[in-house]
């Protein structure tokens, strides 16, 4: 039987960014650039990529800014063409959508990135559906949730991008139990969430990009609070090991942690360097500061 395709993708973007205050006092972090593009857009650029056509955004009342970048500006699109920018209009029109294929939806509360993908419930229906984080940003030639997609189309189920931590910082992820470490797709036996390095099965962790069976709501329902007083993601997917496919997968490319300030600034660099327009430049600069 043919695997339902993945044609949603949920982003939380409901976090507060306390990490990055006071920058984040009134810009969501999910709008903090990597070059000239906001995190967010760089998730739903991969999303896309990966043949991902409705787009559904958690966000807060503090939010609304989300709205306003992928939503069309008719006065800023007026303005463009009035002053013959026309590459500009095009990048622009490029990553706009209307409300039929972009959705925002409240979470009132911060009760957890569980919590955060059953407020997407309804939109998703009876479909399996992608989770993409922007905090882990991915480079890549082929983007990770299409490498994900990929994996799904050959074996089914659900799909979590793993990829290998540091023994001494396992306690910060959702650590994996699987049966093949080495594997690059193998089946998950069971996942611990922030665990301490003894409890810890391995050093693979869970990365920022899910795809998941609508099942998964069966247990999001319940509101079974976990690790940190939150609706863990990682424990209701615990909850379908034995009933469905749970597979992790190792992707290509590089991560970054757009969480953490550190991370924000490698990306930033590496994103920089990739760039045919820039790499000679930031180099050049690069090596005056060092």
């Amino acid at each position: 039987m043919l695997n339902k395709p993945i044609k949603k993708a949920v982003f939380p973007a409901a976090g507060l960014g306390t990490r990055f205050l006071p920058a984040t006092k009134i810009m969501p972090k999910e709008m903090l650039t990597l070059v000239d593009k906001p995190l967010i857009q760089h998730a739903i650029e991969e999303a896309r990529e990966a043949g991902i056509e409705e787009f559904i955004i958690i966000i807060n009342s503090g939010k609304e800014v989300l709205k306003d970048h992928f939503i069309a500006n008719d006065a800023l699109n007026e303005l463009l063409i009035s002053r013959k920018k026309q590459e500009d209009l095009d990048f622009i029109r490029s990553f706009e959508m209307d409300e039929s294929h972009i959705k925002f939806v409240y979470q009132e509360k911060p009760l957890g990135l569980g919590h955060a993908v059953w407020c997407a419930k309804d939109l998703i229906g009876d479909e399996p559906f992608a989770v993409i984080s922007c905090d882990d940003v991915v480079l890549s030639k082929r983007g990770c949730l299409a490498q994900m997609v990929d994996a799904y189309n050959a074996v089914g189920g659900n799909i979590l991008a793993a990829d290998t931590v540091p023994l001494e910082t396992v306690s910060r992820y959702g650590i994996l139990d699987v049966a093949n470490e080495d594997d690059r797709i193998t089946p998950i036996k069971g996942m611990v969430e922030k665990p301490t390095i003894e409890e810890a099965p391995s050093t693979l962790s869970i990365r920022g990009r899910y795809i998941l069976q609508p099942e998964i709501f069966n247990y999001l329902d319940n509101h079974v609070t976990g690790a940190g007083g939150e609706i863990q993601l990682t424990d209701s997917i615990a909850s379908l090991i034995g009933k469905q496919d749970v597979h992790a997968f190792r992707f290509d490319g590089q991560l970054f942690d757009c969480g953490s300030k550190l991370g924000y600034i490698q990306a930033t660099l590496a994103y920089a360097l990739d760039r045919e327009d820039l790499s000679a430049e930031v180099r050049k600069t690069i090596a005056q500061y060092l």
